[in-house]
């Protein structure tokens, strides 16, 4: 009781100063650290959640939840989907894609209070998965915001009328140079932390699409890189860098491990310079890489691959060649841990796209095994997983 006394002590302490600082400092991690924390934090200062879930001893193979299925009966089925495979790990929504926390955080800021709802009871939840020895990780959906976009404009990007930019589907992002974004988003993930979560995920760490087309035409703050030395792509790819590293320093105190969701092609060209994306720089700065790099989203022709929905185990290979080259570069890399495609991609039209099964699947697996990889994910975003999959290694190569 007392060590957990002086934890909770130390972490109000820590984010009372964090706070002050934040205020005064200038931002600037492309080139050095933002707070004074040191690389290997004291245990005895470090945030215990009292929720005990080890990382699984044959690394992470898990999949994506939504807080629906994670609060309501689906929930049952997909643990029988772990229990019965070498799965052991579920990626559950935090905050999801609108903006939205799908249960409770406890937080004293006023817009997450008001964004969240009760989908998920997560004292449940954790006990659930305490039991079922499922490691638990928080997806926390960051510049892809549409309700904070409309509670907050300032913080957005707005047009000439004043009013919030949507893009094709209706969606709003959020703004990588406001600082107050980053406080957003970093609060989400510490409240997280506390309800038991042992991995932070940040998903759309980026700018919209196509922005530097837009870039010129919309009316946003850029904060301390207004000034910068920078051209416009460098002061993009240097905001999304620095906010996470800027969140992975801010959780070091809750001895959390920070992920990135990434696209894959950023690993196969040097910068994706609309978005704000350099693979090398965000995967320096986490502890765990999760690269998009399912079949269907590369175009027809890329790696030399004809048409990549119909040849799974070679597109997922062909990346990894590639990924593991930039990341074997770096002198602290992360911890790969792919996302693979578990749907079907009937959008390409025919002829482009095949019907994923239990092969498609063990292709992707077996591909990932085959170039030294051993964590994924699955992705469907309806949650209706393939059935009798065989997830272990089977040694080809």
């Amino acid at each position: 009781m007392i060590g957990s006394a002086i934890a909770l002590l130390f972490s109000t302490l820590f984010i009372a100063s964090e706070a002050s600082a934040a205020e005064t400092s200038v931002l600037d991690l492309h080139e050095g650290p933002l707070l004074s924390v040191p690389e290997e934090f004291p245990e005895q200062f470090k945030y215990d959640s009292g929720v005990d879930i080890a990382y699984p001893e044959s690394g992470v193979k898990g999949i994506y939840v939504s807080g629906y299925s994670a609060g309501g009966a689906r929930m049952d089925d997909l643990t029988g989907l772990i229990s019965n495979t070498a799965l052991n790990a579920m990626v559950i929504d935090v905050k999801e894609d609108e903006g939205y926390m799908m249960m409770d955080l406890d937080s004293d800021n006023e817009t997450i209070q008001s964004l969240s709802y009760d989908y998920v009871d997560p004292e449940k939840l954790m006990t659930h998965m305490e039991q079922e020895e499922i490691y638990p990780i928080a997806r926390v959906v960051v510049f892809k915001d549409s309700q904070l976009a409309e509670a907050r404009p300032e913080l957005s990007f707005t047009d000439q009328n004043g009013n919030v930019w949507k893009n094709g589907r209706g969606e709003s992002f959020v703004n990588p140079f406001s600082k107050e974004v980053w406080d957003y988003n970093v609060e989400v993930a510490k409240q997280a932390v506390k309800l038991g979560f042992k991995e932070i995920q940040f998903d759309y760490v980026r700018f919209p699409e196509g922005f530097e087309h837009r870039a010129d035409t919309l009316e946003y703050t850029m904060g301390e890189y207004e000034n910068a030395d920078m051209n416009a792509v460098d002061k993009r790819v240097a905001a999304v860098t620095d906010f996470v590293a800027y969140a992975r320093q801010a959780l070091e105190p809750y001895d959390v491990d920070v992920s990135v969701d990434i696209f894959g092609y950023a690993a196969t060209l040097p910068e994706a310079p609309g978005i704000g994306q350099n693979f090398s720089k965000i995967a320096s700065n986490v502890d765990v890489i999760s690269s998009m790099i399912y079949p269907s989203h590369w175009g027809n022709g890329y790696f030399e691959i004809p048409k990549p929905d119909l040849e799974p185990y070679e597109t997922i290979s062909e990346y990894m060649k590639v990924e593991n080259e930039v990341l074997g570069q770096l002198e602290d890399a992360p911890v790969s841990r792919p996302w693979l495609q578990d749907f079907t991609a009937s959008y390409l039209g025919a002829g482009n796209y095949k019907q994923y099964g239990v092969e498609e699947i063990e292709a992707q697996v077996q591909a990932l095994y085959d170039n030294g990889v051993q964590e994924f994910l699955l992705w469907d975003a309806s949650n209706r997983y393939t059935r009798g999959v065989d997830y272990a290694d089977d040694g080809a190569q």
